[in-house]
Parts: C-alpha cells; sequence; structure tokens
C-alpha cells in the first residue's frame, strides 16, 4: 500500500512538473525594436500674397476734393481699382488708383506685372488724401492717376482730368524743366536720366516697357521739359 502511494506521488510531481514553463534568462529575452524620434521638417515661411486687382464704381464722397461738376469725365465713367503693389520696404501692400474706365484693363495689367517683377512703389493713394493738391501728393511720393486738374503750366485739361494718366513715384522721377530744375526740393538729386536707385524709371527699362505694351507713352521721352513720373494714354 505504501509502495503504491508512492508510486502515486511520483508521477503526481512528474506531472506538475511537464506543466511548468521554463523561465527564459535575460540573454533569452528579445529586445523591442527602437523607434527613431521623428524628423522634424522645418516650416517654408509663407511668400508674399499673390497679386489682386478690384474694379469698382466710384462714389461721390471718394473723390470730394479731385471730381466736380464741369470735369471732361463724367463721374460715372470713372473706376476705382483697388489692387496689390510691392513696397519700398520689399513688402506686399494694398494700394489705390481712379482711372477712367475704359483704361483699367490697361493698369492692371502692368501693375500685375510690375508687382510680379518686384518693382517698388513707394505708396499709392487717391490724390483725395491731399485734399487734391497735386503738389502735396507729388512731395509725399505718392503714387497717383485721377485728378481734374489743367496740365502743367496750360489751362487746358491735363491728361490726369480724363482719367487717361498717372504719375508713379513722383520724388524718384519728377517733372523736370528744360533747365534741369524741378519743383520739388526733395527730388533734386534724381533729376538726371539713367538714374540708379528704388523705384527710378530709365527709358526702355521694364516700366516703360510694360506702359508701351498697352499702348502708354512716357513723359520721360518728351522734348524739352521732361515728366519721368508720368504715363498717359493718347500721349500728354
Amino acid at each position: 500500500m505504501k509502495r503504491v502511494s508512492a508510486l502515486v506521488m511520483v508521477l503526481a510531481a512528474a506531472a506538475c512538473a511537464g506543466q511548468q514553463k521554463p523561465v527564459a534568462s535575460a540573454a533569452q529575452v528579445p529586445t523591442p525594436p527602437t523607434t527613431a524620434p521623428p524628423t522634424e521638417i522645418p516650416s517654408t515661411p509663407p511668400g508674399p500674397p499673390e497679386f489682386t486687382a478690384k474694379v469698382s464704381k466710384v462714389s461721390r464722397d471718394q473723390v470730394p476734393y479731385s471730381w466736380r461738376p464741369g470735369c471732361p469725365v463724367p463721374l460715372g465713367d470713372l473706376r476705382l481699382i483697388t489692387m496689390t503693389y510691392w513696397g519700398f520696404d520689399d513688402k506686399a501692400h494694398t494700394g489705390e488708383l481712379i482711372v477712367r474706365a475704359n483704361v483699367t484693363d490697361d493698369i492692371v495689367t502692368v501693375f500685375e506685372k510690375l508687382y510680379a517683377q518686384r518693382w517698388p512703389i513707394k505708396k499709392m493713394e487717391l490724390v483725395d488724401a491731399y485734399k487734391g493738391d497735386d503738389y502735396d501728393s507729388i512731395d509725399a511720393d505718392n503714387t497717383s492717376a485721377f485728378n481734374c486738374r489743367p496740365a502743367t503750366g496750360s489751362s487746358n485739361w491735363s491728361k490726369h482730368a480724363y482719367g487717361q494718366a498717372i504719375d508713379i513715384n513722383p520724388r524718384e522721377n519728377p517733372y523736370v524743366t528744360a533747365d534741369g530744375g524741378t519743383a520739388h526740393l526733395n527730388a533734386k538729386k534724381f533729376t538726371e536720366r539713367p538714374m540708379d536707385g528704388k523705384g527710378a524709371i530709365n527709358p526702355r527699362d521694364k516700366v516703360v516697357k510694360a506702359f508701351a505694351a498697352v499702348g502708354w507713352e512716357w513723359g520721360g521721352y518728351w522734348s524739352g521739359t521732361k515728366d519721368y513720373q508720368h504715363f498717359s494714354k493718347g500721349g500728354g
């Protein structure tokens, strides 16, 4: 009887030993794969905004000084262009010009091209920001277009009064008399051509070519008096 009991105990111990799983040594435990830290992709700074231009009708309160009854172009024939331009600070800005409705496509075409070329413009405000005073607008180096006024030194209407002329960076591109003088003290060093410098317009340069492509003439090609800031449709 004792021998049977001893045999049962041996068999039971063997069974328990068969059910136990072997313990793996530290050397046998697989090492989990190492996960590399995510690679940081450097962020690209946003580029300048795309050129945009919006053409809208002009209301009377937008031109309190530059238009009045009796001007050669009725108010309904004028259009406000709100568009992007490249500034002297190498940044994009939004400016405003008023021109005649029939030349809006010309102006948008030219200024889109100049913006793409990053050609700089100091500022672009309506001349009404200067109470319609052409001298003050020029002295502030303001690019502007429509202004119901006579031509310089004449009793006849200027092309600006028809909304078919524009003055660009007038400090860097002054009106120069035949004797080489200019009315604006801050423009005296810019009276010669060719002229190097930001915003200066020269014969056959990209600005002159862009306007010529849409049929506009440059005042820098006039004989005698030169108006380097001035572009107009149909001359004058």
